[in-house]
């Protein structure tokens, strides 16, 4: 009979310990896949320190041309949907998406991250880089 209950209860906490396993790392899986938003000092040390990082400029084509952060690839919002997988075919690239003031480049790696994009971090706009933009063309100081 002890053996019994010892053998129940050693299968028990195997299967417990199995469960548990399987939820750690969803849960860890899960915070791979969170809404992230850094600052742009954390994004240039990013981009600085990584050649493989992904710029990704969310606005529209007019106002890239305008002005855009050097490097940057242009995926209007409003195309994402349609063309993220040929023009990010890397779920587990490293993107970092801006837009002008926050708000598309918010919506953006949300809807990046809805897709199965894992690392995707949010700077915000480039209203708030301090940094060197390229102006139609011109790469100046914003500062």
């Amino acid at each position: 009979m002890k053996k019994t209950v010892s053998l129940m209860l050693a299968a028990f906490l195997l299967i417990a310990s199995g469960e548990y396993a399987q939820c750690s790392k969803k849960d860890s899986i899960a915070k791979k896949t969170e809404y992230r938003k850094i600052p742009a000092e954390e994004a240039k040390k990013i981009l600085d320190t990584n050649a493989n990082a992904i710029l990704l400029d969310v606005r529209t084509e007019s106002e890239f041309v305008e002005k855009h952060i050097s490097g940057a690839i242009l995926l209007p919002l409003s195309e994402m949907e349609e063309k993220a997988a040929e023009r990010l075919p890397d779920k587990n690239a490293l993107i970092l998406v801006y837009c002008r003031s926050g708000v598309r480049s918010k919506n953006a790696a949300n809807l990046l991250i809805s897709m199965g994009y894992i690392h995707v971090y949010d700077m915000g706009g480039i209203i708030n880089w301090p940094y060197d933009t390229c102006e139609s063309g011109i790469t100046s100081k914003t500062q």
